[in-house]
C-alpha cells in the first residue's frame, strides 16, 4: 500500500497525464505493460528523472531522458512515471523474460501466456542479448501506442519473425497466432474452435504471400496488411494483448 504522501502524489500525477493528453484510460486499460509498469511506479515528489539516473545504484543506466524524449513520443512526465515503476521493480535496470511471463500470467489467468510473453520478449529484446533495458521498453511501447500505422506493422512483423531472418514462414505465423489463442483461454465470445488460429493463418498467409514462394517478405507484409481490412482490424488484437 502506499503511504498518503505517496498516494497523493500518485494521483497528482495521473491527474497531470490526463490534463496534458498522457496515458488516455484507454491506453492503461488495453496495454497490459504500461499498466503493469504504471502500478509499480512509486512516485517520489522531489525525485526527477535525472536525480534517479544519477544516484540509481543499477547495473543499467538509461540514456538521457531528454535523447529518449527526442527518441519516442512520450512527454517527458509520462518517461518519468515509466522510469519509476521501471526501476521499481527492477532495480538492476533490466527486465528478464520472467518478468515477461509473470505480468502476462497476472492478467491472462484463464489461459497459458507463457508462448505469447516470450515472443514479446523477443520482439522488445532488440539487440538480442537475453534482456530488455529501460529503452528498449520505451522505444517498443512508443511505436506500438503512438506510431504510424507503417511503424506498428513493422514492429509486429518482427514479433512474427521469430527467427529473424527477414522473412515470416506459416509456421512462424501460426506459433504467433497459437500463442495469442493460448493466452486468452475461454475467455473470448463465441469459445473459439482449436482449428481456428490455423484457418485464419490459412486464409492471411495466402493474400500475404503474392509471389507464392512459402514466405513473406516485409514488403509484402505491409502492403497486405494495408490494404486489406480484415487483416488491418486483426491487427489491432495485438492492442489488446500488449
Amino acid at each position: 500500500m502506499c503511504s498518503p504522501t505517496k498516494g497523493t502524489q500518485w494521483m497528482e500525477d495521473q491527474l497531470h497525464l490526463h490534463k496534458n493528453h498522457g496515458f488516455s484510460k484507454k491506453v492503461l486499460l488495453n496495454c497490459w505493460l504500461v499498466r503493469r509498469i504504471v502500478t509499480w511506479a512509486s512516485p517520489h515528489p522531489k525525485d526527477s528523472v535525472e536525480d534517479e539516473l544519477e544516484l540509481s545504484a543499477v547495473r543499467h543506466r538509461p540514456e538521457g531522458l531528454e535523447q529518449l524524449e527526442a527518441q519516442t513520443r512520450f512527454s517527458r512526465k509520462e518517461l518519468q512515471i515509466l522510469y519509476r515503476g521501471f526501476k521499481n521493480e527492477c532495480p538492476s535496470g533490466v527486465v528478464n523474460e520472467e518478468t515477461f511471463k509473470d505480468i502476462y500470467a497476472q492478467f491472462f489467468p484463464q489461459g497459458d501466456a507463457s508462448t505469447y510473453a516470450h515472443f514479446l520478449f523477443n520482439a522488445f529484446d532488440t539487440d538480442h542479448n537475453g534482456s530488455v533495458s529501460f529503452e528498449d521498453f520505451v522505444m517498443g511501447l512508443s511505436i506500438l501506442l503512438r506510431g504510424t500505422v507503417q511503424e506498428k506493422l513493422i514492429w509486429a512483423f518482427n514479433l512474427y519473425d521469430i527467427n529473424k531472418d527477414g522473412y515470416i514462414t506459416k509456421e512462424e505465423m501460426l506459433d504467433i497466432m497459437k500463442a495469442i489463442y493460448d493466452m486468452m483461454g475461454k475467455c473470448t465470445y463465441p469459445v473459439l474452435k482449436e482449428e481456428t488460429p490455423r484457418q485464419h493463418v490459412e486464409v492471411f498467409f495466402q493474400k500475404m504471400d503474392k509471389n507464392k514462394d512459402g514466405v513473406v517478405t516485409i514488403d509484402e507484409f505491409i502492403d497486405c496488411c494495408q490494404n486489406d481490412e480484415n487483416i488491418m482490424r486483426s491487427m489491432h488484437l495485438f492492442e489488446n494483448v500488449l
